[in-house]
């Protein structure tokens, strides 16, 4: 009984702490998924993402993460944002990073859940993750049943959509666990149809290397010039996939005030992009995910929108 106490108890503390779907699956290997990274490693989707090589094992199974694991709780938080840089013709950025990096916030949501349940049941051990270890989110979230994975490969909730955070606990505590939900992709193709890069090149398979978000954040060395015209404007990321989602249309503003953009952010015009200074971006970018592509990245990103656009 303890067993469904916990997890109901889990529950409602993440709800409160702002998450809005949790979902528990075992611990265990994920066979049907070490085929499929296999083969995607094997094409080199992964582009100079050497990074993606590593720790094979450990991404397939959690208790090589975590000694002891019996359950992995995923996590759900939505940051969509319905407002768009108001100048149509200024380099764009991925909504994700509108506002500070969701890296910490997240996780510091994470470790305050952990807190209350070792005040509540006690001893427990457990390890978090957003997006930061060699984790497989979108697997144990489609298993847990808080989302499916769309042709996109993102997850996608029937009543939030597919801008939303995933997250994790993999713990040795025992919890009931869900199961997973139906696939309702159905014949839709409006992903696969709309990227310019043709990186979706089969069912929830993307060419990582293709991908207009590999090349304007992962890649650090110059941008190569057969992606002229290709990348439709996007500075920072890529919505696309997202943007021509039909069950985007529930999507709901976030509720986080820490995602809000810098009010600077969506009012700059092409010009004051392009002429975009250190300084400048430091301001904007305070604790921000843009970060990670630094200044140097996000000015050779702006230089070659204005090659497409010469």
């Amino acid at each position: 009984m303890s067993i469904i106490r916990h997890t109901n108890f889990l529950k409602q503390t993440a709800y409160q702490l702002g998450f809005q779907y949790v979902g528990i699956s075992k611990a265990d290997f994920l066979e049907e998924e070490a085929a499929h990274l296999d083969e995607w490693l094997k094409r080199a989707y992964h582009g100079k993402m050497g990074y993606m090589e590593n720790h094979f094992d450990k991404r397939l199974d959690p208790r090589k993460l975590v000694a002891g694991a019996k359950s992995v709780v995923s996590l759900l938080y939505n940051y969509h944002h319905p407002q768009k840089q108001t100048d149509p013709n200024a380099p764009k950025i991925s909504t994700y990073a509108y506002g500070k990096d969701y890296h910490w916030i997240i996780k510091d949501k994470l470790r305050e859940l952990v807190r209350i349940l070792q005040a509540e049941i006690g001893d427990i051990q457990g390890r978090v993750f957003v997006d930061s270890a060699p984790v497989m989110e979108r697997a144990w979230a489609a298993k847990s049943g808080i989302g499916w994975i769309g042709k996109h490969s993102l997850l996608i909730n029937r009543s939030v959509g597919s801008f939303v955070f995933l997250a994790e606990l993999i713990s040795d505590l025992e919890l009931e666990p869900d199961g997973p939900i139906k696939d309702y992709c159905g014949r839709c193709t409006r992903c696969i149809d709309a990227c310019p890069t043709e990186a979706i090149v089969a069912d929830k398979v993307v060419d990582g290397s293709k991908c207009i978000s590999y090349f304007t954040i992962e890649l650090k060395e110059d941008l190569p010039p057969e992606m002229t015209g290709k990348f439709d404007n996007w500075m920072f990321g890529c919505d696309i996939c997202q943007e021509v989602c039909p069950w985007n249309r529930f999507a709901q503003k976030h509720q986080e005030p820490l995602f809000e953009p810098h009010p600077d952010l969506l009012q700059m015009n092409r010009q004051e992009w392009q002429e975009l200074t250190k300084e400048v971006f430091n301001e904007i970018f305070r604790k921000s995910a843009v970060k990670r592509t630094k200044y140097t990245g996000l000015k050779r990103n702006i230089e070659f929108l204005n090659h497409e656009k010469e």
